[in-house]
């Protein structure tokens, strides 16, 4: 018959046999399926003598490798049998080699190692190549055989993907647990649980530090954060609660340095960070400051980026909060009375003459150097140098809140 007679187009030759697809036949898949047991144990003991890491492994996990060696060994047999190319059959099979082993594996050995693991099965498999291949058909099945550990590589990766999604997933609601109870003012061994449960090295100092969440997915947040954290060499939990990014920061030398080196992370608007406390045990005290602070920050549109909690106690204590109204009448109003020398009195002195020394020192019938003395021996007892403007708002809200606050009798002011 012609080449181009039209029956023979509409006729074309019959197709191979399914069990001759890519040329491995029936022979060699009982081969290779006899053999499962001893390439498994081979490959195993390749692995103790090529890769010094398994041999450290403890039995429990090398015996999982095992299983899953004799799981791959069995999911070739079906590849192959299936033709090796059927559409879907080789992620489905690939993907029950890893299923022969705990979840736990994949939290044990690293992606690079199992690639490692993989390729340590697929040389031992290649070198029985002539002995499982049926006569003529070696060159197809170390060709099948190659192909089988691509499709196995990428199954890795996928079982490694999801594995660190998961891991991602429950990591981030652990976080936000931890910064909820920080927050809440839980107690210390709720605290230290879930940051044992989060890997926290228990780097000190520790302080918090609260800002506007930039918005968009929370992972893509704490994304940002903790690749800024990797490269300052500090830790970090950080959690976005409402439109509130509450981090907290430990193993910082200096946290205000380090919280100014984080702000990419954070949205428009103040950064607060509260004071440093020596563990993570003791990080409520720091998230309840920056928290007040973070509220109050709008009534000093002025204020640094990142400001200190301890910077913003007028703000805090007129937004009501009751640790910036204490901190400044004992660690402010109660130093001054302590340390008499008529500093109080001098000080409304100075501020009823609206700041002039000279004015302050009539009032007060003395020499305007005495007043000068006064005011920088206030700058150092408080902290809080008169002669700023700043400092000055912080001092007069101190004398307001200790004649106020009836927590403090009069009496006990003098010593």
């Amino acid at each position: 018959m012609p080449a181009d007679d039209p029956a023979q187009q509409e006729n074309p030759a019959p197709a191979r046999p399914p069990e001759a697809a890519d040329g491995v036949l029936s022979a060699t898949l009982r081969r290779i399926e006899r053999a499962a047991g001893t390439l498994a144990t081979a490959s195993v003991a390749r692995m103790e003598e090529t890769l010094p890491w398994f041999r450290g492994l403890p039995a429990e996990q090398r015996s999982w490798v095992m299983l899953v060696a004799q799981a791959g060994v069995r999911s070739l047999v079906e590849w192959l049998g299936n033709g090796g190319v059927a559409t879907g059959s080789p992620q489905e099979v690939s993907d029950e080699v890893f299923a022969a082993a705990p979840r736990a594996l994949a939290r044990s050995i690293s992606l690079q190692q199992t690639v490692a693991l993989i390729k340590v099965t697929i040389d031992v498999v290649e070198e029985q190549v002539p002995v499982l291949a049926a006569e003529g058909e070696e060159q197809p099945l170390r060709e099948a055989v190659l192909r089988f550990s691509r499709e196995i590589a990428f199954s890795a990766a996928r079982v490694y993907a999801r594995a660190a999604e998961t891991r991602g997933a429950w990591d981030a609601r652990l976080q936000a647990l931890l910064v909820d109870a920080l927050l809440r003012g839980d107690s210390r061994d709720v605290l230290a649980s879930r940051a044992a449960a989060l890997g926290w090295a228990d780097a000190q100092p520790v302080t918090v530090a609260v800002g506007r969440s930039p918005g968009g997915e929370v992972a893509a947040v704490l994304l940002t954060l903790y690749r800024a954290a990797r490269r300052l060499g500090v830790e970090v939990i950080g959690g976005v609660h409402g439109d509130r990014l509450v981090v907290v920061l430990g193993g910082a030398a200096d946290p205000m340095a380090a919280t100014g080196r984080l702000l990419a992370a954070f949205g428009d608007g103040p950064v607060v960070v509260g004071p440093v406390v020596p563990s993570l045990d003791e990080a409520t005290e720091s998230a309840r400051a920056a928290v007040a602070g973070f509220r109050a920050a709008p009534a000093w549109p002025a204020a640094p980026r990142p400001v200190s909690a301890a910077d913003l106690l007028p703000e805090r204590a007129l937004a009501g909060d009751p640790d910036a109204r204490r901190g400044l009448r004992q660690d402010v109003f109660a130093v001054l009375t302590r340390a008499g020398g008529e500093l109080v009195e001098t000080l409304d002195a100075f501020f009823a003459s609206g700041g002039v020394l000279e004015s302050a020192a009539r009032s007060l019938f003395v020499h305007p150097n005495t007043v000068r003395y006064r005011l920088r021996r206030i700058g150092e007892v408080t902290g809080y140098s008169p002669l700023s403007s700043r400092d000055a708002y912080a001092l007069r809200m101190a004398l307001t809140v200790g004649r106020l606050d009836p927590a403090v009798p009069p009496a006990s002011y003098q010593t």
